[in-house]
């Protein structure tokens, strides 16, 4: 026993010292975190109109809790992320303290200044992005020490000078954007698969002269960038000089034929969809924007030939499968149904061009797609931590923390789809599976480039009803007319299930297991008994008041006339505290029996089945043509409807439920109507 105490004391000072050691990697002699310092002078030098910066705290010693900031399990900061904040200021070099940094997204803001130097020292940093920003100054040459990077976009900025020759070191490099800047001199032979060095002037090929005309669009460094180079030291022959003059001024024409071509593109792009085949590649992939273009057998091995194992879910538009690309990367790959289709073209289309004008950290960023006579495929980057939906039911419990912070990032998302994506995007779909959970349990929207985009001078669109039964909003199940405030609703019930743990529709066999999650919220917040509604597995480890205020923003998410629901960007401001008991107030003066007669209760309509019916399912997916009647969207025939109600002896509940649908008009089209009254008509005593 002597002996066992004696070895275990040397084990216990390695783990002291351990712990101790890295303690102290990040905090200095006085005991401050030193990447609280180093992110506190970036705040310092930016300016942040939107105050997504105001819960970093100088005297913090644990910036992990920060927005923005995500911090590895050993609790150091391995990501900053803040794109699309309206940013401006400078970056500050201290950025060059957070040695452990691995991913830093500052896209779509308006910082501007030079790239500081000090980015260099963060070895272990594989992301880079600042494109869309207003950088000034060269690009640093100690960028050849970032040997881990792999992505690097510096596009739409105002850089200037040459490109460094250095950064042709970095062997990591996978992706590499320099378009639309002013950089010029010669182009180095880069060793990353896809580059662009779209709308640069003065481009040449490496070794030529510095002088040569015009911009170079995308090309593979190995042709020819200036064909019609001289030297000095040539013989000035008349015919030499003719060949130059000539060279030039095709040159010249052709420069000014591809400049207008380009003109009358990014004109015309909007209305125009131009759509292109994707021939298999062998060669250097090069990149025309920020998606990249797969060739099918690169899918087909990444996925193992669309192997059954691979599947991680089902949905409207057709299948997805994990696979690993060749150099390592997890994604998750859509094969689209019906892929030869007129139909699928149009919904291939619509993801390929839209989804790339949409970027927000909440949103699912489209990386790349394939395109072959027979097949479309769309490639996104894989979420370890799966959907909300299967989170919810999975362990370890999503604690109160996280739910709040997944349903703020979701509001965020769709707030960047109304309001600050353009063209704005409707989603028409936002429910628990289609909210997708990253390796740190942020949230991200899948699924929205499926959406129908709205012009800004349009209030509604008229298009097939794309859904989740016990998502959808009355408005869009009964006309097919969307808008911002149909995916209000969807969110509103999102917020719910939340809260409760549980599916939008349930069809369990006790009575408090049944119907729509919405009407079960909405009598037990009637009857006060809010803790009733709380998902069991937190335990009652929740804050009271917090769960208090978000049901609230959940119910006037919901309310049945859409003109009364909140925009996203009110409900982002309710859900970070601000303005909702001013609103809450205001809807409670609102008459609610003005429109109690308008509002059907799902719970009701579903009172006597059970899991047992084979009319019922746990999931109804809407992706085909707009449904003409509300009881054929659930899936429930008036024939059998009837028929389950005459078998329970219900001929009067019979009766009232066709005539309560009957006096909806928004609910019930002419057709639909016809029936109903037809089998009221029968079922008279």
């Amino acid at each position: 026993m002597e002996m066992r105490r004696e070895m275990e004391k040397p084990f216990w000072a390695i783990l002291f010292l351990c712990f101790f050691s890295s303690a102290i990697g990040v905090l200095s002699p006085k005991g401050v975190n030193f990447e609280v310092q180093a992110l506190m002078g970036i705040k310092a030098g930016l300016e942040d109109p939107h105050g997504v910066f105001d819960d970093w705290d100088g005297n913090s010693v644990d910036p992990c809790g920060w927005t923005m900031v995500t911090c590895s399990l050993e609790s150091f900061v391995i990501g900053l992320g803040a794109p699309s904040q309206s940013l401006s200021g400078t970056l500050s070099p201290s950025i060059g303290n957070l040695t452990n940094l691995r991913s830093i997204l500052l896209q779509n803001n308006n910082i501007s200044g030079p790239i500081p130097a000090e980015l260099s020292k963060l070895s272990k940093l594989k992301t880079l992005d600042l494109s869309n920003n207003s950088f000034i100054g060269t690009i640093p040459r100690s960028f050849e020490k970032l040997t881990s990077l792999q992505y690097m976009k510096f596009n739409n900025n105002s850089l200037f000078g040459e490109i460094p020759m250095s950064l042709t070191n970095m062997t990591q490099l996978s992706l590499l954007d320099l378009s639309y800047n002013n950089l010029t001199g010669p182009v180095p032979k880069f060793l990353s698969k896809t580059f662009n060095i779209l709308g640069n002037p003065l481009i040449c090929e490496t070794g030529s002269e510095p002088q040569c005309a015009g911009s170079v669009t995308l090309m593979p460094t190995s042709m020819n960038l200036n064909p019609s180079q001289t030297s000095p030291s040539l013989i000035k022959s008349k015919h030499h000089k003719l060949t130059i003059a000539i060279g030039t001024s095709l040159g010249f024409i052709c420069l000014l034929i591809i400049l207008l071509g380009l003109f009358f593109w990014r004109r015309h792009r909007h209305e125009q969809q131009k759509f292109f085949d994707v021939h298999d590649r062998q060669h250097e992939e090069i990149s025309l924007g920020n998606l990249r273009r797969f060739n099918l057998k690169e899918l087909q091995i990444a996925t193992s030939n669309f192997n059954a194992k691979n599947l991680l879910g089902k949905g409207g538009y057709g299948n997805v499968y994990k696979g690993y690309l060749q150099d390592g990367t997890a994604v998750a790959v859509k094969r689209l149904k019906d892929g030869s289709t007129a139909c699928g073209e149009r919904q291939f289309q619509t993801e390929v061009e839209m989804i790339s004008l949409a970027v927000h950290r909440n949103l699912l960023r489209l990386y790349g797609f394939c395109m072959t006579a027979n097949e479309k495929l769309l490639v996104y980057p894989y979420m370890s931590n799966g959907s909300v939906a299967s989170r919810l039911k999975a362990k370890p419990v999503l604690d109160w923390v996280t739910r709040k912070r997944i349903a703020l990032g979701a509001a965020r998302g769709l707030l960047y789809l109304h309001e600050q994506c353009d063209p704005k995007i409707i989603h028409r779909d936002v429910k628990a599976a289609n909210i997708l959970l990253d390796e740190y349990c942020e949230a991200v929207v899948g699924d929205f480039g499926l959406a129908k985009l709205l012009d800004h001078q349009d209030s509604h669109v008229t298009t097939a009803v794309r859904g989740t039964v016990g998502h959808i909003a009355p408005e869009y199940l009964s006309t097919g007319q969307s808008s911002e405030k149909t995916d209000v609703f969807g969110f509103g019930i999102l917020l719910l299930e939340l809260i409760t743990g549980q599916r939008a529709l349930q069809f369990g066999k006790s009575s408090n297991q049944k119907g729509a999650v919405l009407d079960w919220v909405k009598t037990l917040h009637q009857e006060k008994k809010m803790e009733d509604l709380v998902d069991k597995d937190l335990k009652y480890n929740y804050d009271r008041i917090e769960l208090k205020e978000i049901v609230q923003v959940a119910l006037l998410c919901t309310q049945y006339l859409p003109g009364l629901r909140p925009k996203m960007s009110e409900v982002v401001r309710m859900l970070e505290g601000d303005g909702l008991a001013e609103r809450w107030e205001a809807s409670q003066r609102l008459d609610s029996h003005k429109f109690r007669t308008q509002e059907i209760s799902l719970s009701e309509r579903y009172s006597d089945l059970t899991d047992d019916s084979s009319l019922v399912a746990q999931a109804i997916e809407l992706s085909g043509p707009r449904i003409d009647c509300l009881l054929t969207v659930l899936e429930l025939e008036l024939d059998e409807l009837e028929r389950l109600l005459l078998e329970l002896g219900s001929t009067r509940r019979a009766r009232e439920l066709i005539s309560d649908v009957l006096e909806l008009d928004s609910f019930v089209s002419s057709s639909c109507s016809r029936a109903l009254v037809s089998r009221s008509t029968r079922l008279q005593p």
